[in-house]
């Protein structure tokens, strides 16, 4: 069996990335998506989410950029040095910041199906061990496994260093699983995006469908429209959210899940019993 969550970071963060989310829910091949409590358009897509029942809803936990949901009117570190940094002095309190922004997403109404963190910062050892015990705190069971599967080809841009940057995270997989298994968190068996990201096209992702191993992946994509809103936003993803969207509902994509026998799955849809799934 190979089953497929589609899963689109950044639901709040402008409402052209909004839209274009849920147009790839509605016409394409995805399934789930991750809110960000602290986004400029949160209340937007809480809206949407409202008239999408069928779209799975998650919490992007943000430490990177954007207003402290826990403090309101200071802001956050603008990347992720600096916010390592502020984890390390103690001016940054991970726990109470990231408890906060799953706090407003429940209070909205929203009951998240799964955990993952902007710009992977759950890879940091002190921010992992907060997801994980906020996991467990709140009930969410699923959380990001941000470690590419083996894959021949791939988009001909991915930069070198991106490649290789892939390559040196799986070095951190033995803690990282260690500390989810701890906790009763469970991941897909496979995760897949992260060479991908801004760099895939109709083409590529049909090809990407053949590799799919065995087992559940989680696909991380980032579509959007690319209007005014998103280009004037703080984020190198602008027009590449607009050529995500295209592959996401692409006809011949649709074609390649059919084609290699792939079932598009949702997080609502996967087990919550028996052995924790944590794959070594």
């Amino acid at each position: 069996m190979r089953g497929l969550i589609v899963n689109a970071d950044d639901f709040g963060f402008t409402e052209d990335v909004n839209a274009g989310i849920v147009l790839a829910h509605r016409q394409g091949i995805l399934t789930a998506t991750t809110l960000m409590a602290n986004g400029a358009a949160f209340q937007h897509a809480v809206a949407l989410a409202a008239e999408n029942p069928t779209l799975d809803i998650g919490c992007h936990l943000v430490l990177v950029g954007g207003p402290s949901v826990l403090q309101p009117g200071r802001a956050l570190p603008t990347s992720v040095g600096t916010m390592m940094a502020a984890v390390a002095s103690g001016r940054l309190r991970v726990y109470p910041e990231l408890d906060a922004q799953i706090r407003r997403i429940r209070a909205a109404g929203i009951q998240p199906t799964h955990l993952d963190t902007h710009k992977h910062t759950h890879l940091f050892p002190p921010v992992l061990d907060a997801v994980a015990r906020l996991s467990a705190a709140h009930g969410i069971a699923w959380v990001r496994r941000p470690f590419d599967f083996p894959m021949t080809g791939g988009p001909a841009s991915t930069p070198w260093l991106v490649r290789l940057t892939s390559r040196a995270l799986s070095a951190m997989r033995g803690r990282f699983h260690g500390v989810l298994h701890r906790h009763g968190c469970r991941t897909t068996d496979h995760f897949s995006g992260f060479q991908m990201t801004g760099r895939f096209h109709v083409k590529e992702l049909a090809a990407w469908m053949e590799q799919l191993p065995e087992g559940i992946t989680e696909f991380m994509c980032h579509p959007g429209l690319c209007g005014s809103q998103l280009l004037a936003a703080p984020t190198r993803l602008k027009q590449s959210r607009a050529l995500e969207l295209e592959a996401l509902i692409a006809p011949a994509v649709r074609q390649a899940v059919q084609t290699y026998g792939i079932e598009l799955l949702r997080y609502r849809d996967l087990p919550l019993t028996g052995k924790p799934l944590c794959p070594a």
